[in-house]
């Protein structure tokens, strides 16, 4: 909605992940570079962890976005609590092999001969396990017992291992010494710092038009990093309603207070939706505010009165072309 009115090409702030958005932070650039390191290599395991938000997906996304297919197959699974036979249906599933109605041995035939068929072609094989600190230890386990393949003493499968911070507490299980032997590389995403946020938000701005319109002042930046703790995913959320309030206000500037003003109206909402009425479930940092009327009333207004012009908008262009056509 507020995309056409700032001149917008796209959404800019979506919470979907899109390579086209990619930033290259201090911290997602050593990761890409390990990930790039890792390929190069071509075996063993690739380990990045990071808080909720902080962009493993949308870094994985980007790899991919610029892999040689021609040389290098690859899946990605997004992983749950499952049992290390259901790991292989996963699998199989996502290299798009038959697994319904396969027993274990039958999935391992199976796949090795995919390895075998990737290998004679002259293609390696590449694995990429997001939320892989759900997986139980005996299904990790397991994927370190497919990365032995190997043809011709060349390994042909290689793993990427993505998960949240608790993930590093898995590793160090002493029931997976074997699997931390085959980690090459390892590294954790970080939250941005004030600096990079400002980058972050500019960046996917000026991806889809933005011409300084609307402005954001250097108040309006701080509040963003102050409010989002400089998490990507939390920085999605806050810009893109900052710039729904900006259309509703009509406004082409905006700083601190509008920031913040949206910022707390998030949290009252994500209050209400939990039931607490006491703490927040919000991840914001800073200081708590003294709750009051959020103005939310006037916004819902303003949102349902531009509806009504757009719809005025669309039966003119539409009474137009009937005219046109009769």
């Amino acid at each position: 909605m507020y995309e056409n009115y700032y001149g917008l090409t796209a959404k800019p702030f979506q919470l979907t992940p899109d390579p086209r958005f990619f930033f290259l932070s201090s911290g997602h650039k050593r990761a890409m570079s390990y990930m790039s390191y890792g390929l190069s290599q071509g075996e063993g395991f690739i380990v990045v962890t990071g808080d909720i938000g902080t962009g493993k997906t949308t870094l994985v996304k980007s790899l991919f976005s610029d892999l040689d297919h021609e040389k290098i197959i690859a899946a990605q699974l997004v992983t749950t609590q499952i049992d290390e036979f259901d790991l292989l249906r996963m699998v199989s599933a996502a290299f798009g092999l038959a697994y319904v109605g396969l027993e274990k041995a039958q999935l391992l035939n199976q796949f090795e001969g995919f390895l075998k068929a990737a290998s004679e072609n002259g293609k390696r094989v590449l694995l990429v396990v997001d939320e892989a600190q759900n997986l139980p230890l005996r299904s990790l386990e397991e994927l370190r017992m497919l990365s032995n393949y190997n043809f011709q003493g060349d390994p042909v499968l290689q793993s990427f291992l993505l998960g949240q911070q608790e993930f590093r507490i898995t590793l160090q299980s002493p029931k997976l010494e074997q699997l931390r032997q085959r980690v090459i590389a390892s590294c954790d995403l970080r939250p941005l710092k004030l600096k990079e946020t400002q980058e972050y938000v500019v960046h996917r701005l000026r991806t889809v038009g933005w011409t300084n319109d609307p402005v954001l002042t250097t108040s309006a930046f701080e509040k963003m990093y102050e409010y989002s703790g400089g998490v990507p995913r939390q920085l999605n959320l806050l810009v893109d309603r900052v710039l729904l309030f900006g259309f509703l206000e009509e406004l082409h500037s905006l700083d601190g207070e509008q920031v913040e003003e949206v910022a707390l109206e998030i949290k009252e909402e994500l209050r209400g939706i939990s039931g607490s009425g006491g703490s927040s479930v919000t991840s914001y940092t800073g200081e708590n505010f003294v709750d009051g009327d959020s103005g939310m009333n006037s916004r819902i207004i303003k949102l349902e009165k531009a509806m009504v012009v757009i719809q005025q908008g669309l039966s003119e262009q539409l009474a137009k072309l009937d005219r046109l056509l009769g």
